[in-house]
């Protein structure tokens, strides 16, 4: 399968080096000091005990790369303007584009069933329909990721979770198609997990829980996963679980999920920085509006009251937009 990682960072970087392995024509679109050593010495990554060099073609412009049978996006979503601009060469009618981010997606509202209330005005997450009209709703594939990773130099990608590397991908209105198929087989046959999903907007939700009532409780603090174990704190995002799942419900996505499942004495917490702190910490633009605004777009729209996620979106827009890393 002729597959483009649009962003080979950590996620991109583990899954791009998985696929080629396995024999897939493989392309990455990098930039820099992390383009270069994948030029020169291909790309690496680091799984286990294992060490994986995969001979990728790689470029900072797409059109060096020709048209995809599918691409996968794993740059964050504050930086999609940049696919947006450069991804037509990527694409033929029917690429698939999956978009491999974190929080709610651009194109949420499209293919929502009769049963599901219509979206909020998500029109942020897609500044001028720019990526509507680059991509196309009906190349849009959707995609939610579990997996740790991270780059130890250039070029070459720890994979943290060996045991944990999962990749939901589904069309948009969730019908089976082959295309879903063809990926979901270059997935699985890469050792990538990727189990069918009935609703991949469940899927958006469930994982959306611990990154908006958990990381930005640590952004706001500027403390590790850890810091959610404390007593005080603890209950602070239990509070921020409960609001958070009632606006999935309200929005048609009931979750199999609680505050006790979530943040129970049976929880384990990795001594880990978030991903948005992280970005917050190196100065790197942050995804406050995928991940804290869209949400609570969908609370507004709903007339509910989330008192604790008001307060969170204020302190995360405040903090991200003193360092000039989000605009509101």
């Amino acid at each position: 399968m002729r597959i483009c990682v649009f962003g080979a960072g950590s996620i991109g970087g583990n899954f791009a080096a998985r696929l080629a392995a396995a024999g897939n024509d493989v392309s990455v679109v990098a930039r820099g000091a992390h383009l270069d050593a994948i030029r020169a010495r291909g790309l690496v990554l680091l799984t286990g005990d294992r060490r994986i060099v995969a001979p990728v073609r790689a470029s900072d412009r797409p059109s060096d790369l020709g048209p995809q049978d599918a691409v996968l996006v794993t740059m964050k979503s504050s930086g999609l303007g940049v696919l947006a601009e450069n991804v037509g060469p990527l694409l033929r009618s029917d690429t698939a584009v999956a978009f491999v981010q974190n929080g709610i997606p651009w194109w949420y509202g499209h293919g929502l069933g009769p049963s599901r209330p219509p979206a909020p005005d998500l029109s942020r997450l897609d500044p001028g329909g720019a990526l509507a009209r680059a991509v196309g709703l009906d190349r849009a594939v959707g995609a939610v990721v579990t997996s740790s990773n991270h780059v130890v130099e250039p070029g070459v990608v720890h994979n943290i979770s060996p045991q944990r590397n999962t990749l939901w991908v589904a069309e948009t209105d969730d019908r089976p198609s082959p295309r879903i198929d063809a990926l979901r087989a270059a997935l699985l046959a890469a050792g990538i997990a990727s189990p069918p999903t009935r609703d991949i907007r469940y899927d958006i939700w469930h994982k959306l829980m611990a990154n908006l009532t958990g990381s930005t409780v640590c952004l706001i603090l500027r403390q590790p996963n850890t810091i959610q174990m404390t007593p005080l704190i603890n209950r602070l995002c239990r509070k921020a679980h409960a609001e958070a799942l009632a606006v999935a419900a309200a929005h048609g996505v009931v979750l199999d999920d609680s505050p006790e499942q979530r943040y129970g004495p049976t929880r384990e917490y990795p001594d880990h920085r978030p991903s948005i702190l992280q970005d917050y910490e190196l100065g790197r633009p942050m995804e406050v509006e995928s991940i804290v605004r869209a949400p609570l777009a969908f609370a507004r729209s709903a007339a509910l009251d989330t008192p604790t996620l008001d307060a969170i979106e204020s302190l995360c827009v405040s903090l991200a937009a003193s360092k000039g890393l989000y605009a509101p």
